[in-house]
């Protein structure tokens, strides 16, 4: 096949991901029959919930949205080696939990942010996931201000530097393969159509709106999918 050929002799692939490559690591999804929104709706995790109610904020976030034990999988690992290998351009993530840093992967563009930086509202002093769970409740700052985490909620722009750091990947990868989304979050779905090159590999347990126009579309799970192409490229 053409494009496990391409894959075999190009470096520069790139991966665009969602939360499907953390299921894995035992992070649920957000919008599976068991994820994060059949125990709670988007608004709970928007900008105006966090400061019009936010103790309530902060309980479904310290129990829902964070998972300091987590740990990268199969699939994790096999990005970082291949950035290692120069064969990586690098990672554009939709998710939140920082693994693919945790895997080594250097080159990684968080489009939502990271629960793991964190900054204080009022005066901007930044801290880490291990101040935010060492607090009960509200975690506030050394000034009075309230810690925030470092990510996009739902109200929120996404940063334009990071759009751009995406957007300069999109436009020099010659293979994308993305993995674990089903492309419905916008507008980090719709950077998709700044990649220019003709090979896209679709990693995905549903079907996406980019099926058709994929050349390769692997249904087994993220850790098993990419465990595939790293077999292709050995051999």
């Amino acid at each position: 096949m053409q494009t496990l050929d391409l894959l075999k002799r190009t470096n520069k692939i790139l991966f665009f991901g969602g939360a499907g490559t953390s299921t894995e690591s035992g992070i649920p999804d957000f919008r599976s029959s068991g994820g994060i929104y059949s125990k709670a709706p988007e608004e709970w995790l928007s900008s105006t919930y966090l400061y019009h109610h936010s103790q309530e904020f902060y309980d479904f976030y310290k129990s829902t949205m964070l998972y300091p034990y987590a740990r990268p999988n199969a699939g994790h690992e096999i990005l970082s080696k291949w950035e290692d290998e120069d064969r990586l351009l690098g990672v554009i993530t939709q998710n939140i939990d920082g693994l693919h840093q945790r895997a080594g992967s250097k080159n990684v563009v968080e489009l939502h942010g990271s629960v793991q930086r964190n900054y204080c509202d009022l005066c901007g002093q930044k801290y880490s996931l291990e101040d935010i769970l060492s607090q009960p409740g509200i975690p506030y700052c050394s000034c009075t201000g309230m810690i925030r985490p470092d990510v996009v909620l739902y109200g929120e722009m996404l940063d334009e530097d990071v759009i751009q750091r995406a957007i300069e990947l999109l436009s020099r990868a010659e293979l994308l393969i993305v993995g674990g989304t089903s492309l419905v979050v916008y507008p980090a779905a719709g950077m998709l159509q700044y990649f220019t090159g003709k090979d896209i590999i679709m990693i995905n347990k549903g079907s996406t709106s980019y099926d058709k126009r994929s050349t390769l579309v692997l249904r087994n799970g993220f850790a098993q999918d990419m465990a595939y192409l790293d077999k292709q490229i050995r051999d």
